[in-house]
């Protein structure tokens, strides 16, 4: 598994699956390229993923039918895990965890959002779809926090992918199944931690997610993720968590502790040697908080378009200055376009 591994990043790779009955493949800047390497038989996968597992993983296993875990290989790197059973027998996917903590000038925000890791207390959110770099943004932030705040920093992550060493501030990090149960139980117990700023690597359930809101409403700065497509529906998706005779009393209190939300894309380089992310990004100004507490969601797109001097955008203008600047090719800007129409002129051309 190891030999995979390391072929995987010296391939640059940022997924490595084992599939059963299939070679072996790769991510590579979002293309699945395959390994070649016979396919993988059902005696072989079970005996390169069962050795990479502990007692408890395999436990997991056996119970749920998947585990997750941080697979690390000394002199190689480390690697987020999930190992699951599918209908021919156990397969893998592994994503290569980068050995750097990323910095903030490296990952394409906007400077004015250097301004976030000044925040003391209130939520900010990182949004988007599986693998489109989340877990490297809040990493970034984490990394600017440390840097320039003598802060107590606890991440709750599953797993643990980046490691955070103390600069300026102090940093714990816990990981789900190995230094705590769920979520929500190690966030309940980290208020009681004296933190400054809580990471928390996916807000999964109800519990975590008024856990998440209680601490951002008492002082904490919260930085968390969410598996959604704009800054409005990750509200309105928030909100919806809740029962319904409790959802105008959340409004009232996301338009409080609420500060940003960063949604963001990955698409291939025009050259097709690399990726580069897409902003969408939300400032929670006294209007846009007004709009929360009233319902108005579907209205916040109309401010974001209107506010880029206040360091706001949607996707769309996001993805329309990637292709004008000739970043990307005007395909793949199209597909992740909500407004395709934006983009289409350009396809015309070509």
């Amino acid at each position: 598994m190891n030999d995979f591994l390391k072929y995987a990043i010296s391939q640059g790779a940022s997924d490595f699956h084992i599939a059963l009955g299939n070679n072996p493949v790769m991510r590579i800047h979002g293309e699945l390229i395959p390994v070649d390497y016979p396919p993988i038989a059902a005696m072989e996968s079970q005996r390169i993923l069962i050795e990479i597992l502990n007692d408890q993983q395999l436990a997991a296993l056996g119970k749920q039918k998947n585990v997750d875990f941080c697979y690390k290989v000394p002199g190689i790197g480390r690697f987020r895990t999930n190992v699951f059973v599918q209908r021919h027998g156990i397969d893998a996917v592994f994503r290569i965890i980068p050995q750097k903590v990323p910095v903030f000038d490296s990952i394409g925000l906007p400077q004015n959002m250097r301004e976030l890791a000044h925040y003391h207390q209130g939520m900010i959110l990182v949004t988007g779809p599986s693998g489109c770099g989340k877990t490297t943004t809040l990493a970034a932030l984490v990394d600017l926090i440390n840097e320039t705040r003598s802060a107590h920093i606890i991440t709750i992550e599953d797993p643990i992918e980046y490691v955070h060493g103390n600069k300026v501030a102090l940093i714990n990090q816990r990981e789900v199944n190995s230094h705590t149960e769920t979520f929500s139980s190690a966030l309940r117990a980290s208020l009681r931690e004296d933190p400054d700023v809580i990471l928390v690597g996916e807000m999964r359930d109800l519990e975590t997610v008024r856990m998440a809101i209680t601490a951002a409403e008492t002082g904490h700065l919260v930085l968390t993720t969410l598996h959604t497509t704009n800054a409005a529906s990750s509200i309105d998706r928030i909100i919806g968590t809740f029962p319904p005779e409790e959802q105008w009393q959340v409004r009232i209190m996301i338009s409080e502790s609420l500060k940003a939300i960063i949604t963001q894309v990955l698409l291939p380089t025009i050259d097709k040697k690399g990726v580069i992310p897409a902003f969408e990004i939300l400032v929670v100004t006294q209007a846009i908080a007004a709009l929360i507490r009233e319902g108005k969601t579907f209205q916040i797109p109309s401010i974001q378009q209107t506010s880029q001097h206040l360091g706001m955008s949607l996707l769309d203008q996001s993805l329309l200055k990637l292709v004008q600047d000739k970043k990307v090719n005007p395909m793949s800007a199209f597909a992740k376009a909500f407004k395709k129409e934006l983009i289409e002129p350009f396809l015309e051309s070509k």
